[in-house]
């Protein structure tokens, strides 16, 4: 990161390395230049992020500006800023994540919301959350609920360890059970669930090569990719049902908005749900596939 053009007062102000930073990021395809640059700055300086505005002509440290740089560097050069940070935000809640381990978006809250509600019906919900990745649906609905128990799934051992670690960070890790395994495999027989959600995989192949650098060169192809219509996982899940749900249960998946329809189909065609609809998220699209049992 070359320094940003001198002014009257020299001084690298958390004003300047951000103005700075966020025209670099800008113009290196950042769709979020400010927010990338905040809360990398924040993590240089080891600070919450909401302290630079109150720090805004501050100058900063010799070793925070090294650090600063290296950052920016690699951002610039479409690595993830929660890899760089370790951590990303979900649901207010702060969730460990790493290289390998696929990042939590804004989107899945919409699951989360809708979980939330169906759990009020019980006292104690039984949940299993299926490519729980780096445990952020599992731990949030714990978290929430505290009469819930939840076992959440992952294929990857790398994500376990990290769900585990996220799990014990919110104090519910004697609530979540973490497994290794595909999808159903790994539970024990005839354990049946309150509640059944997952955020699988659902991207098409055929879409791998146009996604943003940042996810395609950098997150997890296996939390990515489900085949040629982005509905593969989605199948198996829905092939597994009628086993593990309990009834009267529940079933909530997140999918694209275009495999709504055909997922809609998939999951009453079963015949095992009262009611099968989707549900819009912020941006009022169809983001969650819901089936009452």
């Amino acid at each position: 990161m070359s320094a940003p053009p001198r002014t009257a007062n020299d001084d690298w102000t958390v004003r300047r390395v951000l103005e700075w930073t966020i025209r670099h990021l800008q113009e290196r395809g950042s769709e979020t230049p400010r927010l990338d640059a905040e809360v990398l700055l924040a993590h240089a300086w080891g600070c919450p992020r909401i302290q630079l505005y109150t720090r805004y002509d501050e100058p900063l440290p010799p070793e925070v500006r090294a650090a600063m740089r290296e950052l920016v560097k690699r951002r610039a050069a479409a690595e993830p800023v929660a890899y760089l940070v370790g951590r990303r935000e979900f649901f207010s809640l702060d969730f460990e994540v790493q290289p390998g381990v696929f990042i939590p978006r804004p989107s899945t809250e919409t699951l989360v919301v809708e979980a939330l509600k169906l759990m009020e019906q019980w006292d104690a919900p039984r949940i299993l959350d299926l490519c729980t990745g780096s445990g952020c649906i599992a731990v949030t609905l714990a978290h929430a609920h505290t009469g819930a128990a939840v076992t959440a799934v992952d294929l990857h051992p790398l994500a376990v360890a990290v769900a585990q670690r996220n799990a014990a960070r919110h104090d519910v890790a004697q609530r979540v059970t973490l497994l290794l395994g595909d999808l159903y495999a790994p539970l024990p027989p005839g354990e049946t669930f309150d509640l059944i959600v997952s955020n699988p995989p659902y991207v098409r192949e055929d879409e791998l090569p146009n996604l943003p650098p940042d996810v395609r060169e950098h997150e997890p192809l296996l939390a990515l990719s489900a085949g040629t219509d982005g509905l593969d996982v989605v199948r198996r899940i829905v092939a597994g049902l009628s086993s593990r749900l309990r009834a009267p249960g529940n079933l909530l998946i997140e999918l694209s908005p275009e495999h709504a329809p055909e997922a809609h189909r998939l999951l009453t065609a079963t015949g095992l749900f009262r009611t099968v609809d989707l549900v819009r998220d912020l941006d009022r699209v169809e983001r969650v596939l819901r089936g009452v049992r």
